[in-house]
């Protein structure tokens, strides 16, 4: 038994209400259940219920065992002193208030909906599937199921939110900045995400803005930055990169990361990070305010045409500087603005926005809607059992619903699992 279904089954009142006495026979009514409470203290906090003819208000704890109390040290927590009612599965020791008398203790292990525990066991603890609710998803009624997803969809949205705040804070607000450090985290993908932002955050974004209306500059930055320039390379775009990153360097005073923070093994040569760092510089050097680009629409074709950029002409024929490779554009493809689109454009459009108190959820759901699912071993699971995802508004919270609560089977936090757990 967890207490977590306990607090559940209190906070519900899944209980058999006739059968409602304390273990010294007193006739307990639940009036209100009171607040749950998730910091420290007791677990429902202004709570009303009678005992016998008594009305009493005041906070409820819940345990497994009434002997919990001592074992947590309640009883020298002065939070405890306004408990009014402890709610027990097993009653295995007798627990005393201040003043030497007992606290009256609900025992719960009779008087629980037979069907709640037999469901709740059975999602919990008595499967393994992929997911607890595995076999059973499919039949959640889609009213229940896509309020779920829109839910999952803001909870995701807040979860981002949290990083670009911290971002804006070291930034002292700068909307550029933060753009620039997120679309490099992207720009790294998996692999070298944490590479591309140390690369992002290891000069002032002020030297980018200085240097952005020259791509030669912006790319001398980036690469320089990121350690590729430290090689003897006899090429005269490296030599001339090489040139300019080291009247950069003593400008601005930088100091480069190592180019081993950046990992091309089993990679695919269009993922090199020296093909990322140079379409970063293409994009940086075609869109000089960039942010105040992004919130001009929410139209995915709009930004399919904003991230359409070229690549320096030396790039086209080479992964690497050393390497000459065949010709290719270089492009950044749909599916990689997509996933910029939902990593960075949307969650920092969000942020901004609620930031100036303004409304715009309905034009930002529209947009990830008209996006395709991201594909993963998760969002084919789903799809095999029987749950649709036709847009990445839907994958994105499906990643949310496995990441967050199926996989710590916090079933009892969600819509899915209250539906199965009350079901008769």
């Amino acid at each position: 038994m967890k207490e977590k279904f306990l607090h559940y089954v209190w906070q519900y009142k899944l209980l058999h209400q006739t059968k409602l006495y304390s273990t010294e026979n007193e006739k307990i009514t639940i009036i209100n259940c009171g607040v749950y409470n998730t910091n420290s203290g007791p677990d429902f906090l202004n709570a009303k219920i009678q005992i016998d003819n008594q009305l009493w208000y005041g906070n409820i704890e819940i345990h497994v065992k009434s002997s919990d109390w001592y074992v947590h040290q309640h009883e020298t927590d002065s939070n405890y002193d306004a408990v009014i009612l402890h709610v027990v599965w097993e009653n295995d020791a007798e627990v005393f208030m201040k003043n030497n008398k007992p606290i009256p203790t609900l025992e719960l292990n009779d008087k629980v909906d037979g069907n709640i525990l037999k469901n709740y066991q059975s999602l919990v603890y008595q499967n393994s599937n992929w997911i607890p609710c595995g076999k059973q998803i499919s039949k959640v009624n889609s009213f229940t199921l896509e309020n779920w997803i829109e839910r999952l969809f803001f909870e995701r949205l807040e979860q981002k939110s949290k990083f670009i705040l911290e971002l804006l804070s070291r930034t002292n607000n700068d909307y550029e900045a933060v753009l620039f450090q997120m679309l490099a985290k992207n720009f790294g993908l998996k692999v070298n995400s944490e590479a591309f932002l140390k690369l992002s955050q290891s000069f002032s974004f002020s030297v980018l803005r200085k240097v952005r209306h020259k791509e030669v500059e912006i790319s001398a930055l980036l690469f320089g930055q990121g350690g590729f320039l430290k090689d003897d390379v006899d090429i005269f775009f490296y030599k001339n990169l090489k040139n300019e990153y080291q009247y950069l360097k003593h400008k601005y005073q930088l100091k480069p990361l190592k180019k081993e923070y950046f990992q091309f093994f089993r990679m695919r040569p269009s993922n090199f990070p020296t093909i990322r760092v140079a379409q970063l510089s293409a994009l940086y050097s075609k869109h000089q305010n960039l942010f105040a680009e992004v919130l001009k629409s929410d139209n995915v074709d709009f930004f399919y045409d904003l991230f359409d950029i070229k690549v320096h002409l030396f790039w086209k024929s080479h992964y690497t500087f050393e390497k000459e490779s065949k010709k290719s554009s270089k492009k950044l493809s749909k599916s990689f603005i997509d996933l910029v689109i939902i990593n960075t454009i949307i969650p920092l459009k969000y942020v901004y926005f609620k930031s100036k108190g303004i409304l715009k959820e309905e034009e930002l759901l529209s947009l990830v809607k008209s996006l395709k699912p991201e594909r993963n071993s998760i969002i084919s699971n789903f799809e095999k059992l029987r749950v649709r995802c036709d847009n990445s508004y839907t994958s994105q919270s499906l990643l949310q619903l496995k990441n967050r609560y199926c996989d710590a089977k916090r079933c009892l936090d969600c819509a899915i699992g209250d539906k199965l757990v009350k079901a008769q």
